[in-house]
C-alpha cells in the first residue's frame, strides 16, 4: 500500500505535462527497499516504468529480476510515441508487477497484463484503484465516454450572485483563490466562456502566475460581435471562436461554425475529443454553466463562496444531482468541491483536485 501511495505522489508531478497521456508513477522495490523511482514527465517522452528502471544505480541492477515494480496504471502494450513499457519489464525480467488501475485505452486495456503474465511475471491489480481512478479521471473519462472531463468553476457573493445586475466587472474571489485558478488552468486542456462573459469581463483565460502549458481558449460568439481588441484574440494561447456563420483560421484564432441549437455543447465536446483534449473547464457565465448542468454535461464543480456583498445581481447556477465531497478555506473564501452523482469518477478522500 505505501509503495502505491508513493506511485500516486510521483504520478502527480506530471499533472501539467503528461496529457493526453495519463499521469503515471512507478516504484521498484527489492526486499522492502526502493531501488528505483520514476514518473511520466511529459507527453512524447519516456514513461514512468522506463524512467524508474533507468534510475536504478549500477550496483542495484542485478537486483531487478528479484524486485517488484509498483505502477499506478497498467504498463502499455503498444507502440505509440514510445515503445511498450510491458516489453521493457519483460526484458528486465522483473519478478512481479503491482498495478492500481487497468488502462482503459483500447490498445492496452488488459493487454499489458497479458503480456507480463505470458512472460511468467506475477501481476496483482486493484491496489488503491479508487485513488488512481480519481487522479486519472480526465484520462478515464476521455476513453470511456469519448468526451473531455468537464469541470465547472465559479465564484459567488455572500448572497449567491455571480455578478452585479449591470454586469460590471467585480472581483469576488481573493488573490489566493485567483492564483489557485491559474494553477488549475495549467492542468486542464481547454477552457470555455460564453459571449456575455467574454464581452463584459474581457478575460485572458490564461495561466499567468503559474508555470505550465496554456489551455485552448474557447468562446461562444454566435454572430462574431466580440471586439478584435479583446484579450481572447491575442497570441498568448490558441483560441476557438464557436459561431454560426463561418469557418476560418488565422494564426492562433480559429473560427468554427456550428448550429446554435440543443446539440451545440455535445458538438463542441466531440471536437475537443477529436483534438485529444482530455478536459474542459467552464468558467462562465451563469447561462453557459447552467446549460452544461441542465444537459448533465459535467463531472465536478469548484465553487468559491466569498464574503463580498452583491445584493442586486445575477444569480449563480444551481447544481442538481450533486454531492459535496470537499470543503476548505482559501483565506477569506470557502472552496467547495462538488461531484456529479451520475459520474463514474467519485472523489477519493485525501487526493488532490
Amino acid at each position: 500500500m505505501e509503495y502505491m501511495k508513493r506511485c500516486l505522489e510521483l504520478a502527480q508531478r506530471g499533472s501539467s505535462y503528461a496529457a493526453p497521456n495519463p499521469m503515471v508513477g512507478a516504484v521498484l522495490v527489492h526486499d522492502q527497499r526502493i531501488i528505483g523511482e520514476g514518473w511520466h514527465q511529459q507527453y512524447g517522452k519516456a514513461h514512468a516504468e522506463v524512467n524508474c528502471l533507468d534510475s536504478v544505480i549500477s550496483e542495484d541492477r542485478p537486483l531487478i529480476p528479484e524486485s517488484t515494480m509498483y505502477v499506478s496504471l497498467e504498463p502499455c502494450a503498444h507502440f505509440g510515441q514510445t515503445p511498450p513499457c510491458a516489453t521493457r519489464l519483460v526484458a528486465e525480467k522483473v519478478k512481479k508487477v503491482v498495478i492500481a488501475n487497468i488502462d482503459p485505452f483500447e490498445k492496452v486495456d488488459g493487454n499489458g497484463i497479458s503480456m507480463l503474465q505470458h512472460a511468467g511475471i506475477e501481476v496483482e491489480s486493484g491496489i488503491l484503484q479508487e485513488e488512481g481512478k480519481w487522479m486519472n479521471r480526465r484520462f478515464f473519462c476521455f476513453h470511456q465516454q469519448s468526451r473531455p472531463y468537464i469541470v465547472l468553476k465559479w465564484a459567488e457573493s455572500a448572497e449567491g450572485n455571480m455578478a452585479p445586475a449591470d454586469r460590471s466587472r467585480t472581483q469576488l474571489s481573493n488573490h489566493f483563490s485567483s492564483d489557485l485558478v491559474q494553477q488549475w488552468r495549467t492542468r486542464e486542456s481547454s477552457i470555455i466562456v460564453g459571449f456575455n462573459t467574454a464581452l463584459h469581463d474581457n478575460p485572458r483565460l490564461t495561466a499567468r502566475s503559474w508555470e505550465g502549458p496554456q489551455p485552448l481558449r474557447i468562446v461562444l460568439d454566435r454572430d462574431l460581435k466580440l471586439p478584435a481588441s479583446h484579450h481572447l484574440f491575442n497570441t498568448d494561447a490558441p483560441t476557438w471562436v464557436i459561431n454560426a456563420h463561418q469557418d476560418k483560421e488565422d494564426n492562433n484564432v480559429r473560427l468554427i461554425r456550428l448550429p446554435f441549437d440543443n446539440n451545440l455543447l455535445p458538438a463542441i465536446l466531440r471536437l475537443l475529443h477529436e483534438h485529444k483534449k482530455l478536459s474542459l473547464i467552464v468558467e462562465g457565465g451563469p447561462a453557459l454553466l447552467q446549460s452544461f448542468i441542465k444537459q448533465g454535461l459535467w463531472d465536478e464543480a469548484r465553487l468559491f463562496k466569498t464574503p463580498v456583498s452583491v445584493p442586486d445581481g445575477i444569480a449563480a447556477p444551481a447544481l442538481g444531482h450533486a454531492d459535496l465531497v470537499l470543503e476548505m478555506p482559501v483565506y477569506t473564501d470557502q472552496l467547495q468541491l462538488w461531484t456529479n452523482k451520475n459520474t463514474s469518477y467519485p472523489y477519493a478522500a485525501g487526493m488532490a483536485i
